[in-house]
């Protein structure tokens, strides 16, 4: 990589939340500084901790507009030229946005204000594209806007990042897609030193699932699960982990209240501390119906804990069947219980699984590796 190249040049990020950008984009932010970029990262959420979390990285925030969910032409527009004018002043040599309406940002607010080199990353395909008979409507309504914008955006774009190749095929088949332009990443990465290997928690045997309390990540098969193996194993734990969501399918704080009042699952709603719970977890569990490729599987792979997950985009890249875990059907909670018991019954598996989930997550998954990527692709460097 040529280091001279990359010395002094702007670099402006645009996130769709403020919270995440420490911890999924902080080494990448280091590494840039570090390198003499200036770095400025425009989040919609920021408060004091996140303010002072980016700063503490080198790089300047930015608060601007942005309804994530809203279909809303008129407040879409809004975040378009605030972005825009954000950008006429600072002048970045290169703009990279991650999630969908920051990489149209990128693309298209980057473009009209000269930006120089414009990248996308597209961290799967999302509410619009996954099948489900929830929302049915309103799914078709977002996948046909998704479409029609990435139809304007894309080609805009110098480079898009996916990150599995089901994606790729998908919007490739849509015709919005140049492969020429294009990289399927893998996982965004973690550091594997932070999240370092810790032996198996076998007592009690415990199932977590980390995530949006949506149904499209699988909660409602993860519960009626629990229900199942709880008949034959009362003394298995389950933990959901993930506070309320205001999404349109949204899991209600009713049935998760039933649930733990029921016996069927622990929920201590969204939490901070990840690691503590996963390093109490004996198999890791996400029975969602798409992905991209997961951050808290690759968390959970990384402390040595097999995967139960479904045969899916960006689900199916983390498992080699039988040896770091299971894939099953989405929308089958029998065969995730299945899975489970298959797990209870034989202790030994969770042991070897989970060493192989390691190594996995080393070959995989390690943030120095896929960071050294999205350097190079973002600063044009060879």
């Amino acid at each position: 990589m040529c280091i001279t190249k990359m010395l002094m040049m702007r670099i402006v990020i645009i996130s769709p939340y403020a919270k995440t950008i420490a911890s999924f984009r902080g080494h990448l932010i280091r590494e840039l500084v570090a390198h003499g970029c200036d770095v400025f990262v425009l989040a919609p959420d920021y408060d004091d901790l996140t303010l002072e979390q980016v700063r503490s990285l080198g790089a300047v925030p930015i608060t601007y507009k942005l309804d994530r969910t809203t279909l809303n032409i008129f407040k879409n527009f809004a975040s378009f030229f605030e972005v825009r004018r954000l950008l006429l002043r600072l002048k970045p040599d290169v703009v990279f946005g991650y999630n969908h309406k920051p990489v149209m940002l990128a693309a298209m607010a980057g473009r009209s204000s000269g930006g120089k080199r414009l990248i996308g990353m597209i961290e799967g395909l999302g509410f619009a594209f996954t099948p489900s008979s929830e929302q049915l409507l309103k799914r078709k309504v977002a996948k046909f806007m998704l479409v029609g914008a990435y139809r304007i955006a894309l080609p805009r774009l110098d480079y898009v990042i996916l990150l599995n190749s089901d994606d790729m095929k998908d919007l490739s088949r849509l015709g919005l897609l140049n492969k020429d332009k294009a990289l399927v990443l893998g996982g965004i990465g973690l550091d594997l030193d932070e999240w370092a290997f810790l032996p198996a928690h076998l007592e009690p045997i415990t199932f977590t699932m980390v995530g949006r309390l949506i149904k499209e990540k699988g909660v409602l098969e993860f519960v009626k699960a629990s229900m199942l193996v709880k008949e034959k194993y009362p003394e298995t734990r389950f933990m959901l982990l993930g506070g309320e969501d205001r999404g349109p399918s949204a899991v209600s704080r009713y049935d998760l209240e039933r649930w733990v009042a029921e016996g069927w699952i622990e929920w201590p709603g969204r939490v901070d501390n990840i690691k503590d719970y996963l390093s109490r977890t004996s198999v890791f569990v996400l029975p969602s119906y798409r992905e991209g490729i997961p951050r808290s599987t690759q968390e959970a792979m990384a402390l040595g804990r097999p995967i139960i997950t479904t045969n899916v985009p960006g689900c199916r890249e983390t498992v080699e069947e039988g040896f770091n875990g299971f894939l099953v059907p989405p929308k089958d909670p029998n065969a995730l219980a299945e899975a489970m018991i298959r797990l209870i019954e034989n202790p030994s598996l969770i042991v070897e699984m989970g060493v192989n989930s390691r190594k996995l997550a080393e070959e995989r998954y390690d943030i120095k590796k896929t960071d050294a990527i999205l350097i190079k692709l973002l600063l044009g460097v060879d």
